[in-house]
């Protein structure tokens, strides 16, 4: 038949003979697309499979191999038999013939028509006339992937074959050297011992031949393009070795003997292969090894340099105790696990006793992580160590000592609660309790501060195992919570004590509502005495202290909703009292106190009922107080209220927007309604204080007065914080009120906020003909005002202007470039152009308080990086066009961009923007100078060849730069020199004279970071050139 296909027959010829290897690939071509078969293209191959030339007998099994690997999808089983049957006799032709044969071979693994029994047949005869280590590389891949493609599709013929298939792997696998070929073999025996293989008597032969690569040591060769790494190959083969508890025997002598082993990495890797084994081994496996694997991990713990080798050790050992404790008693079996903390106690427990030792820590260590490993290990470890580690602490009277030990308890405490199965069950420290709680508020009473904290961190310990303390334990320790915040004046300790009062109160809410919260209200409503001369002056600083750490801890302890509808009305008792006068509370503990709310509002448990406390409570009392004082600022008191301070309403404003943006969608609608209600109607009725005059207007400024105008931040915290989902009412004519305040309203804080306002609003709104037109007339309006150089607001028109400009480009709106080109031309305006240079900080800079994802607003990714290159160009172009006198716009503008740039963007564009940025160090502005050091300083660690080519200038300005009046100018320039000092030997050396000489000035700097870094810098361009140097 193949007579009768002359393309066929031509093919053929051309390939054999005429050594074209492309015709293969039209064969098989041929094969796919139905104009003659496989078995006609063995046909047509028969002279060449018959010559008497091996040469030319491997040439014809190559052709039918390569068309094979194409077409193997579309073979019959009957095909596919005859094929098996050819090559299986092919392999005991001449040795050139045996690659081809197992290209073909492996083509046929890949069949899903494979008869019954094939798979058998081909691996005997692949054992039996091959021998695989004589192959080359690529051969000897052949023969690893025809073995993983059978196990995967004929896994139960190949286990047919019992122990005599492990026996061919591991002779075809032995000697087996390159890296590539290892990784294949290493999945080949990780499937036998997996996937439940016969290994027979061949045990130790499969461990022996995988186990001698243990422990991995290999470093690809750069720019390997194989990508075979060290972590895989150790992956895979500790696959193997911990795949079977039928190693154990074997695997871990050998890792006893591989920790003797000085090389770091090898102990590394036995370490976590040992934490890999146990997890599969039995009590009977490990019986006879436990105490030579308890010398070795001790060893480490004890004499180790490395944090990674000692961490590996302890979770060896935890996993070994806790594979001990899985195990079954019987009643005539020893308990291993007895036996093996026997072995632990005996050696670490009296390290415990010597707590100025240096073994007493990795004793602990020890001792912690074998208790980690399961309730009966805990209880066997804590029953023989609490006893003797308290005993201790009572009978130590250096505070170091006892500090030392109550680190050691409460490591215990970490661990045991680690290995709790349930809540429920009883702590295995119950039966320690009382003497735990005795040493903890012992401690807590001791002056040394050290020892103090230590001891709340173990309170807070003891009260998070489940029932461990009693309510009275719970009492107690509040009371020495709240002596401790009214008392202490060591910041360390007031931080830790409130730390320890806010994790108390998430578990026992209760005694703190009513034991901790009215001693703290009272301790701050309370006036400082100095009447009758009781208190001097000198002590009113200290009241002030202790008031701010009640602020603090108030809310610390507000996480659960019980407790913050006790606390909150405390802070809001205290902003009213600091309006009425009532109590002398200054202009920074309202602020204090606006802070705890915002805190509050971050963390408490997201709740309907925490919901709805801001909602009917928090915010309108907010509002109220803050219309109360704007009305009073206006009248004839002497007194002013210290509520119509900037930084007060400023630090209002994020607990609004915080507890906005966390509300429900319900809820948010209608704090968005009562918001808008109040600024555009006067509608007062949901404050809590309703007698409010009519008529009020807090979106127009009275005349001179800004009292109730500046109010307009608080309508920014409520209605720019909500979610997109929710509909803000009125919104056209909010806006409308909105631009005008922004454009007429003199006062700053007024019309920043109302510009904010508008932009957070702006950003929100739906894309639309309605949102464009309403941009455009903004435009138009704003641009009207900034032309006229005679206008009287275009600062104002500027804030606005710069604002939109954010809200559009966060969320990528076509209409943001004319506002951004307009920012531009600002540059080389006489009046705004150093404002316009810092508008683009603006631009790029996260916004604290309105525009930001915390928020809701619409961000786009990369929108920074968008902004660079589409507008990187435009900024040097103006730069060149630019009269002297408005370049330094231009190097501020371009050094705001840039040092907001993610770093990675910042070395691959810095190289084209290099003559600007070595024109902003000369740059007067400091800022300039120190946004441009630290663009610089990344860069410098892998310089581009631009910068090679411009270091003269370089050199200059930064030496120039290291005698700045500016403190961290000059430390960061310090940095950049050092830097410099690692580019090539050859182009820096020139520079060493003048530079050492320039740094020798900041060696005697009156600043010691400045001194630190000129000593390093300095001592790196010393070794330049010298012998024993660079």
């Amino acid at each position: 038949m193949a007579a009768d296909c002359p393309l066929l027959l031509s093919l053929v010829e051309e390939y054999v003979s005429g050594l074209q290897d492309s015709k293969a690939k039209e064969t098989a071509a041929g094969v796919k697309d139905g104009h003659f078969t496989v078995l006609q293209l063995v046909e047509a191959l028969g002279l060449s499979l018959t010559s008497s030339q091996p040469h030319t007998r491997a040439r014809g099994v190559q052709l039918l191999s390569e068309v094979l690997q194409e077409c193997y999808g579309g073979l019959t089983e009957r095909e596919v038999e005859v094929l098996i049957a050819f090559y299986e006799n092919r392999l005991k032709d001449h040795y050139v013939i045996t690659p081809p044969v197992l290209q073909g071979l492996r083509a046929l693994t890949k069949c899903t028509v494979l008869p019954p029994g094939s798979a058998v047949s081909m691996l005997r005869s692949l054992f039996q006339d091959v021998h695989v280590q004589s192959l080359m590389l690529a051969e000897r891949a052949c023969v690893y992937n025809m073995l993983i493609n059978l196990m995967e599709t004929r896994e139960a013929e190949l286990k047919g074959l019992g122990a005599d298939f492990v026996f061919g792997f591991v002779q075809s696998m032995d000697g087996e050297r390159d890296p590539r070929n290892l990784l294949l073999a290493f999945q080949v025996a990780r499937n036998i011992v997996h996937r439940g293989y016969d290994l027979g008597k061949f045990t130790e032969e499969l461990f022996e031949v995988t186990s001698c690569y243990f422990p991995i040591d290999f470093t690809p060769p750069p720019n390997d393009p194989h990508g075979i790494t060290r972590e895989e190959l150790i992956q895979t083969l500790r696959d193997v070795l911990t795949g079977t508890s039928q190693f154990a025997e074997f695997l871990l002598p050998l890792i006893i003997e591989k920790l003797d082993s000085d090389v770091p990495s090898a102990k590394l890797d036995s370490l976590q292969t040992l934490t890999a084994c146990v997890s599969q081994y039995e009590r009977k496996d490990l019986a006879e090894f436990l105490e030579g694997l308890w010398t070795s991990l001790r060893r480490e713990v004890f004499q180790t340099s490395s944090e990674k080798i000692e961490s590996a050790g302890l979770a060896a050992l935890t996993a070994l105790t806790s594979c001990l404790s899985r195990s079954v008693l019987n009643s005539d079996s020893e308990d291993s696990l007895c036996t093996f903390l026997d072995l632990v106690l005996k050696d670490c427990k009296h390290h415990l006793c010597e707590p100025d030792l240096k073994l007493v820590w990795p004793s602990a260590k020890l001792l912690q992580a074998a208790c980690s490993a399961s309730s009966r290990a805990s209880h066997i470890i804590t029953a023989t160590v609490m006893p003797s580690l308290v005993e201790q602490y009572n009978s130590r009277a250096q505070c170091s000592h006892r500090r030392t030990l109550l680190e050691v308890v409460q490591r215990f405490i970490q661990s045991v609660k680690s290995c709790q199965s349930s809540e429920k069950e009883e702590s295995v420290f119950s039966a320690f309790r009382p003497a735990l709680c005795t040493i903890v508020f012992s401690a807590l009473t001791e002056s040394n501060a050290s020892l103090q904290i230590t001891a709340t961190s173990v309170l807070t310990s003891l009260a998070q195992q489940a029932g461990l303390l009693s309510d009275s334990d719970i009492e107690l320790a509040v009371a020495h919570l709240t002596r401790l915040l009214l008392t202490e004046e060591d910041d360390g300790v007031s931080l830790a004590v409130v730390e320890c009062a806010g994790a108390l109160a998430e578990l026992h809410p209760a005694a703190f509502i009513t034991k901790l919260i009215p001693r703290l209200k009272a301790e701050v409503f309370a006036e400082p005495m100095d009447q009758d001369f009781n208190r001097v002056a000198s002590e009113q600083p200290s009241h002030h202290a202790v008031r701010q750490r009640c602020l603090s801890a108030l809310a610390a302890v507000s996480t659960q909703p019980s407790v913050v509808q006790e606390s909150t009305p405390v802070l809001l008792e205290v902003l009213s009292s600091a309006h009425t006068g009532s109590v002398g509370f200054s202009v920074e503990e309202a602020v204090l106190a606006c802070r705890s709310l915002q805190r509050i509002a971050e963390q408490v448990q997201d709740t309907k009922e925490a919901g709805r406390c801001f909602h009917d409570i928090i915010i309108p009392r907010l509002l109220c107080l803050a219309l109360q004082a704007a009305l009073q600022g206006e009248g004839s008191s002497v007194r002013r209220s210290p509520l119509l301070e900037e930084v007060v309403l400023s630090a209002m404003v994020p607990v609004i927007s915080t507890s906005c943006s966390r509300l429900q969608p319900t809820l948010a609608a209608q704090t968005a309604s009562r918001a808008v209600s109040l600024f555009l109607n006067g509608d007062v009725s949901f404050l809590p204080d309703n007698s409010f005059p009519s008529h009020i207007q807090l979106l127009k400024q009275q005349g001179e007065s800004w009292s109730q105008s500046q109010m307009v931040c608080l309508l920014m915290g409520c209605v720019c914080s909500l979610p997109r989902s929710v509909e803000v009412p009125q919104m056209d004519h909010l806006l409308s009120q909105l631009e005008e305040m922004s454009c007429s309203c003199s006062h700053p804080l007024s019309y920043t906020s109302a510009a904010k306002c508008f932009a957070g609003l702006l950003n929100k709104r739906p894309q639309g003909e309605s949102l464009d037109s309403l941009i455009q007339s903004t435009m138009k309006r704003v641009c009207r005002e900034l032309d006229s150089v005679s206008s009287s607001v275009r600062t104002q028109a500027f804030t606005l202007m710069i604002w939109v400009a954010k809200a559009l480009l966060l969320r990528y709106h076509p209409l943001s470039t004319a506002l951004t080109d307009k920012l531009f031309s600002l540059l080389d305006d006489t009046d705004l152009g150093p404002m316009a240079a810092d508008g683009f900080l603006l631009l790029m800079s996260d916004s604290a308080d309105v525009l930001n994802r915390a928020c809701h607003a619409d961000v786009r990714i990369m929108y920074r990086q968008r902004f660079f290159s589409e507008n990187s160009a435009k900024l040097v172009q103006g730069f060149n066009a630019a009269p002297q006198e408005k370049k330094p716009n231009y190097l501020k503008a371009l050094s705001n961009i840039v040092n907001k740039l993610p770093k990675q963007v910042q070395v691959t564009e810095l190289p084209s923007l290099l003559s600007l940025l070595l024109e902003a160090l000369s740059c007067p502005d400091r800022g300039v100078q120190l946004s441009t050091l630290s663009c610089l300083e990344p860069v410098l660690m892998d310089p581009p060849p631009a910068l090679i080519q411009q270091l003269e200038a370089l050199v200059n300005r930064l030496l120039a730069l290291t005698s700045s009046p500016d403190m961290n100018v000059r430390i960061t320039s310090l940095r950049c020199i050092h830097a410099v000092s690692h580019f090539p030997v050859h182009e820096v050396l020139p520079f060493r004279a003048r530079v050492l000489r320039a740094l020798a000035r900041p060696l005697d700097d009156r600043k010691r970071l400045v001194r630190s870094e000129a000593v390093q810098a300095r001592g790196e361009w010393f070794l330049l050139g010298s012998p024993g140097g660079r």
